[in-house]
């Protein structure tokens, strides 16, 4: 065996009875060899996931046209594994979605999804493959993974202004019975270094789906932007750049049955650690928040569920906040997730036209293919993370799935428990107390035609709060015409904006 392990996944042109399109892999064998020097890394109960691609230019697990995934049963990843077409734990992506089997040059690698505290595939801690390639002729093929590197720890860019903050979170810890860490990175103003025991503004930048506190790098590494922050007349602001690393996907950085307090954690162990690295005043009043898209969201949250403790939130195309306008679903009333009350496909994603250009069905059936249960439940993507933050904790310790992964019939028991983070009921039920505590702190943005459909709930939130009274609501939120996810956000328009609002006007 040439000092290698050894495990052969064999595919036959058979269909795959266990997938919901009958559609046939395009090869008949793949063998897979684990290095000897990684052994010592390998966790059992791992996905492995496949990655094909006919694009050159990037790595196959960041630009696939097909995905394979599969579990296997006990594997220690020392002894042989043989599989077959007919093992009904073996997924694979659509085929039909653009991805022409022969005769064509196809690159591939594959990822060993093992990192129990981050969900996601291509994240420090899971085993990646090397890239090859393969001709597919005649349906028939042979792919040879050999699985020689673990992913590396992310690195921060070393700069005079830039500081890196990693700390082991005890409550996280308690929780998951095992070291559990919080990560943020800092991008110090201008002028910090010539004004020592200067208490500044701080901003903490949330990122998009999955980010990571990884994000300074390229602010640094742009030569506008830097410029630009180290000119004169540039906002003297810390910046702070959050991780969103979470076992299921995205934390959102809130407390979860299944997550764990995550909001306790910011709040209480990682941003006094940061404050007290760059001596902020916890009593100026000057603590911000910004992000777009699932960091709209997670800003919008954190203004919402800690008033007191942050001092305004500028959010762009957050993700829905909204339950009722989950997209294009109610959760509480609709009784599929895949299909509308006309009985057509429910999209998911969309063009700027409005042209629908995924189905929530398809996008299920991509996260089934991810996830270690072979259902979206562990996925780490984004349905995958949204049942695992809102939802409840089932009894086998896993997420409770909201929606069927089959058939998208809607489970309303636990539709109904996701309501305390549906941030729309959530001020509903206490506009009294939550109002005051709110006003001047709220700034949001969506393009009216947002490709996830995330606009139609913001339109609901703001027809809520334009009847508040007692106090009668001071949001800013604005929608541009024909625009999509994100268009508008720019970081330098962010920091402006919180610059004007630490000045007091």
């Amino acid at each position: 065996m040439n000092k290698l392990i050894k495990t052969y996944l064999f595919f036959t042109s058979l269909l795959l009875p266990a997938l919901s399109f009958a559609q046939e892999l395009p090869f008949q064998a793949a063998e897979i060899s684990v290095s000897p020097a990684i052994q010592h890394s390998f966790v059992r109960g791992g996905r492995i996931l496949i990655y094909l691609s006919a694009k050159t230019g990037k790595e196959p697990r960041r630009n696939s046209d097909l995905l394979i995934g599969y579990t296997p049963s006990d594997w220690d990843g020392t002894t042989a594994l043989i599989l077959d077409s007919k093992d009904k734990m073996i997924r694979h992506t659509d085929l039909a979605n653009g991805f022409v089997p022969e005769p064509k040059k196809f690159y591939y690698q594959a990822v060993y999804k093992q990192n129990i505290d981050d969900g996601q595939a291509n994240v420090p801690g899971n085993i990646v493959s090397e890239i090859d390639s393969v001709d597919i002729v005649g349906g028939s093929a042979r792919l040879n993974v050999r699985f020689n590197k673990i992913i590396p720890p992310y690195e921060i860019v070393q700069n005079k202004f830039v500081r890196n903050v990693v700390i082991q979170s005890k409550c996280l810890t308690e929780f998951s019975g095992h070291p559990r860490y919080l990560k943020a990175s800092i991008l110090l103003p201008s002028g910090y270094f010539d004004n020592p025991g200067l208490s500044y503004p701080v901003c903490y930048r949330v990122p998009g789906l999955n980010g990571r506190y990884d994000g300074v790098n390229g602010m640094i590494k742009n030569p506008q932007f830097s410029e630009w922050w180290f000119s004169k007349g540039t906002p003297q602001i810390i910046y702070v750049f959050v991780d969103s690393q979470g076992p299921f996907g995205d934390s959102y950085q809130v407390d979860s049955e299944n997550n764990g307090p995550c909001g306790k954690a910011f709040t209480q162990e990682l941003i006094p650690e940061i404050e007290k690295l760059v001596h902020y005043d916890s009593n100026s009043g000057k603590r911000y928040l910004a992000g777009a898209s699932t960091g709209g969201w997670v800003v919008l949250g954190l203004q919402i569920f800690y008033p007191d403790f942050f001092n305004g939130a500028w959010a762009y195309s957050p993700d829905p906040v909204d339950f009722e306008h989950y997209g294009l679903i109610n959760i509480y009333k609709d009784e599929s997730a895949f299909y509308n009350r006309f009985g057509y496909l429910q999209p998911e994603s969309r063009t700027v036209l409005g042209e629908p250009k995924g189905s929530m069905k398809e996008a299920i059936e991509d996260e089934n293919v991810q996830s270690r249960t072979n259902n979206y439940l562990v996925s780490g993507d984004q349905f995958g993370a949204y049942n695992a933050v809102f939802g409840p904790r089932g009894k086998d310790g896993l997420p409770s799935l909201m929606f069927d992964p089959e058939t998208g019939k809607i489970d309303h028991e636990i539709a109904v428990q996701w309501e305390k983070y549906d941030l729309k009921k959530v001020l509903e039920k206490n506009w009294p107390t939550l109002g005051p505590k709110l006003q001047g702190k709220l700034w949001i943005w969506t393009g009216d035609m947002d490709g996830l459909y995330s606009n139609v709930a913001t339109r609901f939130l703001k027809m809520f709060l334009d009847k508040t009274e007692n106090p009668k609501s001071d949001a800013k939120i604005s929608f541009t015409p024909m625009a999509g996810h994100c268009a508008e956000w720019n970081d330098k328009t962010v920091l402006m904006m919180v610059a004007e609002k630490a000045a007091g006007k």
